[in-house]
């Protein structure tokens, strides 16, 4: 209940604006109630963090395990980014720690790099998969293609956060779709 009431405290405020009087006011608990369950504002801050992009994992990866081949599973990766919210308030978790970076917590920035490896690894197990499947072309640089997936969708939320619309996900989303399915194999892009 702590963490599920202090992960939207976090993410909207980042740690160095969280006070303790915000995390008290958020779970109702007094100072002491806090501190039962957690040493410090850091350590609740890193399980904060863990929850939030842990919900916001779980909303955008639901269903992949039913989608088969490379590349309807990363369209299905980029689309779930686009149309589901983060589940915790303040929008994505990644993004508002790289925002917070300098005035962060060390233990939070920790699991952001530890959150952006899995994030990673799982585009890069989808596309290496693909290549050797023979769906994706075999030239096909995985861990650049991860990148570059990872940016445009992160890149997008910045825009569309700044102008307050929607569309730089969309435009994200369609230039995506477009090099996503320049990336089939000759024999896939036939079938």
């Amino acid at each position: 209940m702590i963490i599920a009431k202090a992960a939207p405290v976090f993410n909207q405020r980042g740690f160095a604006g969280c006070s303790m009087q915000d995390l008290m006011q958020a779970t109702g608990l007094e100072k002491g109630g806090i501190y039962r369950h957690f040493a410090s504002k850091e350590e609740l801050a890193v399980a904060a963090f863990r929850y939030a992009m842990q919900e916001a994992v779980a909303a955008r990866i639901v269903d992949l395990d039913k989608v088969s081949g490379a590349i309807p599973r990363l369209m299905h990766v980029v689309k779930a980014f686009v149309e589901i919210p983060s589940p915790v308030p303040g929008g994505c978790p990644l993004l508002n720690v790289a925002a917070y970076s300098e005035s962060g917590c060390e233990g939070v920035q920790a699991q952001a790099k530890d959150f952006m490896g899995a994030w990673k690894a799982r585009l890069l197990g989808i596309l290496e998969d693909g290549v050797a499947s023979g769906e994706l072309r075999g030239d096909v640089d995985a861990k650049r293609t991860a990148n570059a997936v990872i940016s445009m969708l992160e890149g997008s939320l910045v825009i569309s956060r700044i102008e307050g619309t929607k569309q730089a996900r969309r435009d994200a989303q369609e230039t995506l779709e477009v090099m996503l399915s320049g990336l089939a194999s000759a024999s896939a892009a036939q079938a």
